[in-house]
């Protein structure tokens, strides 16, 4: 009898193993997203519409990711709050329109690396310290603010022996329009917001300018300064040798680089992506590098999409790759 149980309980589990198939898999991963990261949507046809993207990013993710199990991509995808949105859609909320014919003058320095220089192996500025928690940005394009920020935090820290959060608020609503020229949560660029930071006197602290991930008026206070700076140093454009004498010797580096549709599934490993464009349109931290005994040589990133994204809301990018995704081409830091 408990033989014929164990066989027709056997038989039971290969049939409904039988009638469950890929989409239901991903239906039911799905409800645990939507749990996991708080959506709720407005009506039934949005979810529909939510569910559907959801599913053509997790099948895009999970062909990828057989390839990196294969050893034919350095790097894993996975899912992450932004899967339920459309490539456009992502592009649109999060990145930068970055005018790659912008002038970067108003730098008071270029850094110059001496050749005697004898570089470490690796450097992760995090383990002295000297880096804040990763941020998130919100549905605004105010990368620019967050790498601005992100450097000169870092800075004063290993400068003045003090930890600070400093305000990204303050960027985006006072370097709109002339003489900066940034475009709020439209974009912008690092450099102009610390040419602000230098022409104001400083900048407010995060917790008097709390950020509010939109455009608001410009309601800077002087006696919230959190941080002043006295220069801009500029790193010679394209060279990663010179890039890495700097966050070597100096401390974190303001960058920007580019965001194709596979950096918003990055999960860990080391994104190496020859066909990286140089265009850029995101803004980050180089805080470190470093080289993966399997991956090779590594930029180490800090993001600002929360620390639920990549690795603890960092990102380790191919070094020495051509100045892979333009990460040499726009690299600034304050003076302080």
């Amino acid at each position: 009898m408990k033989a014929a149980i164990c066989i027709l309980l056997f038989a039971l589990v290969g049939y409904i193993q039988a009638r469950i198939n890929y989409d239901d898999v991903l239906e039911a991963e799905f409800e645990l997203f939507k749990v996991e990261h708080e959506k709720s949507y407005d009506n039934e046809y949005e979810e529909q519409l939510r569910l559907q993207i959801f599913k053509d990013n997790k099948k895009l993710i999970d062909r990828h990711n057989k390839r990196y199990v294969s050893g034919e991509t350095t790097y894993k995808m996975g899912v992450n709050k932004f899967t339920d949105l459309t490539q456009e859609e992502f592009k649109r909320l999060m990145l930068t329109s970055l005018n790659t014919n912008h002038s970067q003058e108003g730098f008071d320095y270029t850094y110059n690396p001496s050749a005697k220089d004898s570089l470490p192996s690796s450097i992760d500025w995090r383990s002295s310290g000297a880096v804040n928690p990763v941020k998130y940005q919100g549905r605004c394009g105010s990368c620019w603010a967050f790498s601005a920020v992100g450097s000169l935090e870092s800075h004063y820290f290993i400068h003045k022996k003090r930890r600070v959060s400093l305000s990204e608020q303050n960027l985006v609503d006072c370097t709109r329009g002339y003489p900066y020229n940034n475009y709020g949560c439209s974009g912008g660029w690092p450099i102009e917001a610390l040419k602000y930071v230098k022409d104001n006197g400083g900048i407010d602290t995060e917790s008097s300018y709390p950020y509010e991930g939109r455009n608001d008026y410009c309601h800077y206070k002087r006696y919230n300064i959190g941080a002043q700076i006295s220069g801009i140093v500029q790193i010679q454009s394209g060279n990663e040798d010179a890039l890495a004498s700097a966050v070597a010797n100096k401390g974190p580096i303001s960058v920007c680089i580019n965001v194709d549709s596979n950096f918003q599934y990055y999960r860990s490993g080391v994104f190496n992506d020859p066909s990286c464009s140089q265009t850029v349109n995101h803004c980050v931290v180089a805080i470190g590098y470093g080289t993966d005994p399997v991956e090779g040589d590594y930029w180490l990133v800090r993001n600002s999409w929360g620390e639920n994204w990549g690795e603890d809301g960092y990102i380790r990018m191919a070094r020495n790759r051509n100045n892979q995704c333009g990460i040499a081409l726009y690299p600034v830091y304050p003076l302080v």
